[in-house]
């Protein structure tokens, strides 16, 4: 795809090129309507300027951004994002760093990520949180040659990441409920156009095909990454007898066992449930959440240091870190647990 060039945003705008760049750094000089014109150019086309363009290149302003891409509504009520801005917010103060932080109203501001951070012009780096893989926001931030890093699986070798291990911590999941005896197991997935998603259902299914039992496909249900999803998700569940469910967050697993105490269901009696990133909701639980531990925190703050190494050395060989997980038992899948987990 070619890169949209300033000249053609001028032409589209019907000003010059000067008149075109002064918008978009912000300079005085313009009247109001043309100032306008040429940003409905911008919004529309995505367009981003190439960094070395930008009034501050060359100069560093210490503030490192998190761009993360859900609503803010998502943000706020979900414990996993609130652990990975601790990471990032901790390892920003340890290296003299400001926070910036980047929320949407809706899935559409998405789109005009890239110029809404370089019309800063203060930015020196993003954090983004990793999207579907059909998200154009990865070429967009690549042709602006914003430094930048991503927080979840992308499947492009020259971008750094860091992530947690999604497909060892699935099959985890699956052997521990397959140590246990049971029989017909579910999972509800997230997104599958998630990479993260894409990873745990791929390992998920795997390890039940090793051990000589493939899931049937009326067992996995696609969902979201929210409670109510898994929660209706469950509910059509329940007409195939699952006595087991891996839920891809804890906080699906939440929605699992809520659906289950509706529908007459006992954990893990009749039912064991799995969760994954033994966050605060796997412990408020009733009955307290199976798991499987993901380091969110740390996540965060090697996020932070593998942006710094791109902003600082930039031409440095792209790193992708994997962070291990971890089966943390509890009384979702162990009927005489009596606290204090185990792991394996």
């Amino acid at each position: 795809m070619p890169r949209l060039t300033l000249e053609r945003v001028a032409e589209l705008a019907g000003v010059s090129r000067s008149t075109a760049s002064r918008v978009i750094n912000g300079q005085d000089g313009v009247r109001p309507e043309i100032r306008r014109r040429v940003l409905d150019v911008v919004e529309l086309t995505g367009f981003v300027p190439h960094a070395a363009a930008r009034s501050l290149a060359g100069q560093r302003s210490r503030i490192l951004g998190l761009a993360i891409r859900q609503t803010t509504e998502q943000v706020f009520s979900d414990p996993y994002f609130a652990a990975l801005v601790q990471g990032i917010s901790e390892a920003c103060n340890e290296h003299d760093q400001t926070l910036s932080l980047f929320l949407f109203q809706s899935a559409q501001e998405h789109e005009h990520l890239p110029a809404r951070v370089l019309r800063t012009k203060l930015v020196d780096g993003l954090v983004v949180t990793a999207t579907f893989s059909d998200d154009p926001l990865v070429w967009q931030l690549t042709e602006s040659q914003i430094p930048f890093v991503m927080v979840g699986e992308v499947n492009n070798p020259d971008i750094p990441t860091v992530d947690a291990d999604n497909h060892g911590g699935a099959t985890l999941a699956a052997e521990h409920l397959l140590s246990l005896g049971r029989q017909r197991i579910a999972t509800v997935t997230g997104p599958m156009r998630s990479g993260a998603a894409a990873s745990r259902g791929v390992a998920f299914e795997r390890a039940l095909a090793a051990a000589g039992r493939p899931i049937a496909s009326e067992l996995v249900i696609e969902s979201d990454f929210t409670e109510e999803g898994a929660y209706l998700a469950t509910h059509r569940l329940l007409a195939h007898e699952p006595d087991a469910i891996f839920a891809f967050s804890d906080r699906m697993a939440v929605g699992v066992l809520r659906a289950l105490e509706e529908a007459g269901r006992t954990v893990p009696g009749d039912v064991a449930v799995v969760g994954f990133d033994d966050l605060p909701p796997a412990q408020q639980a009733q009955p307290q959440l199976t798991t499987i531990r993901q380091e969110v925190q740390q996540a965060g703050a090697i996020a932070v240091e593998l942006l710094l190494e791109r902003i600082h050395s930039p031409e440095a060989p792209v790193r992708r870190v994997e962070l291990p997980t971890t089966l943390i038992v509890r009384a979702s899948t162990e009927p005489g647990w009596r606290g204090g987990g185990s792991t394996s």
